[in-house]
C-alpha cells in the first residue's frame, strides 16, 4: 500500500502590502513541490482577512475574484481540519502548514502565534524569531547585541515626525551624510522603501515609509554590493553558497524585484574563499541570534570600497 502524502496548506494572500509578491511566491513554491510526497492544500487570505479555498484559490485572488469558499481553519487544538465558514463541514485535514505571507500578519509572528495555539505545525521561524525577522529596528538591536555589524541607524515615530519634522532632519543630518535610506520598520520587499541624496529627498522619503507604518528606520546610505545567503535546518543549520543581486536600479527596489526584471542574480557570488566563508558564518550567527528556524534568507551589504559587510535584514 503507498504510503499517504503529506498534506501541506499553502497560506498565501494576507491584508499587508505585500499582498501580490505573496501571491508570486506561493505560486513558486506549489510549482516546486514534489507532488509524490506532498498534497498541497492551497489556503488564500484576502485583502480583507477573509480566509478562502476552492479549487484554485491563488489564481482567483490574483484575478481579482471575490466568489470564493471561505473556510476556517481553528477547531480544536490539534484538529488540523479545514471547514466552511460555518464551522461545521469539515473541507480537508491538513498535516503542516507552510505560510507563505508577506508583512504585517504573516511574516511578523501573527499568524505563527495563531497556529501555535491551534497545535498545527508550521513551517519556519516560531513567534520571536518571526517577530524579530521582520522588525527592521528590533532586529538590528539584536545584531549589535551580538556583535554582528549594522550600518549606523536611528529610528523614528510618525507621532513625533508629524510635529518636528525640521528637528528631526536637522538631527539626521548632524548624524548621518547623504545618501541615506527611508524604511518602514514592518514591511519587506522593499516596499516604501527610498533612497535620499539631499533634505528634500529625505523629507518625501520618510513621509512615504511613514505612510506604511508609525516606526520609521533611516539608515545611514553607502555604495553597495548586495549579497545573500539561504539558511536551511534548526539548531544544527547550514548556510548555502552566497549569491549577489545586481540591481538594475540604483538600489534592489520594489520596481526592480518585481516590474523591470531588470536585476540580475550572480550565483554563486564573485567572493574569495574567505569573504564567502565569513558571509555564511555571520548568516548562521545571525540566525541562531534570532531563534530562526526553518529557513531563511539573509541579505548582506559590502562596501565597495572597504569590503566591509553589514548585514542588512
Amino acid at each position: 500500500m503507498d504510503k499517504r502524502r503529506i498534506r501541506v496548506g499553502v497560506l498565501f494572500g494576507g491584508r499587508s502590502g505585500e499582498h501580490e509578491v505573496s501571491l508570486r511566491s506561493a505560486r513558486s513554491i506549489m510549482d516546486a513541490i514534489d507532488p509524490n510526497k506532498y498534497e498541497i492544500v492551497p489556503v488564500g487570505i484576502t485583502k480583507e482577512g477573509r480566509w478562502v479555498t476552492g479549487p484554485d484559490p491563488l489564481t482567483a485572488l490574483q484575478n481579482g475574484a471575490d466568489d470564493l469558499k471561505p473556510t476556517a481553519l481553528l477547531g480544536e487544538p490539534g484538529e488540523r481540519t479545514l471547514r466552511g465558514a460555518d464551522g461545521q463541514a469539515p473541507m480537508a485535514t491538513i498535516d503542516v502548514i507552510f505560510p507563505v505571507l508577506h508583512g504585517p500578519f504573516g511574516e511578523d509572528g501573527s499568524v505563527q502565534g495563531l497556529l501555535e495555539l491551534a497545535a498545527i505545525p508550521y513551517v519556519g521561524a516560531g513567534v520571536a524569531g518571526s517577530a524579530v525577522g521582520m522588525d527592521k529596528a528590533l532586529f538590528k538591536a539584536v545584531m549589535r547585541a551580538h556583535d554582528i555589524p549594522v550600518l549606523p541607524y536611528t529610528l523614528l515615530l510618525r507621532s513625533e515626525w508629524e510635529f518636528e519634522a525640521e528637528r528631526m532632519l536637522n538631527e539626521l543630518e548632524a548624524a548621518f551624510s547623504y545618501p541615506m535610506f527611508a524604511k518602514p520598520c514592518n514591511l519587506g520587499s522593499s516596499v516604501g522603501v527610498s533612497k535620499a541624496r539631499n533634505r528634500a529627498e529625505l523629507k518625501t522619503a520618510i513621509d512615504a515609509a511613514a505612510a506604511y507604518d508609525r516606526r520609521v528606520l533611516v539608515e545611514q546610505g553607502i555604495e553597495a554590493r548586495e549579497i545573500e545567503v539561504s539558511v536551511l535546518g534548526n539548531d544544527q543549520a547550514v548556510a548555502s553558497v552566497p549569491g549577489e543581486v545586481v540591481p538594475g536600479d540604483e538600489f534592489y527596489s520594489y520596481n526592480d524585484k518585481y516590474i523591470n526584471d531588470e536585476a540580475k542574480l550572480l550565483i554563486p557570488a564573485p567572493l574569495t574563499d574567505e569573504q564567502a566563508e565569513q558571509v555564511r558564518q555571520l548568516a548562521l550567527k545571525a540566525f541562531m541570534a534570532i531563534d530562526g528556524a526553518g529557513l531563511a534568507r539573509v541579505d548582506f551589504l559590502m562596501d565597495k570600497a572597504t569590503d566591509a559587510l553589514y548585514i542588512n535584514e
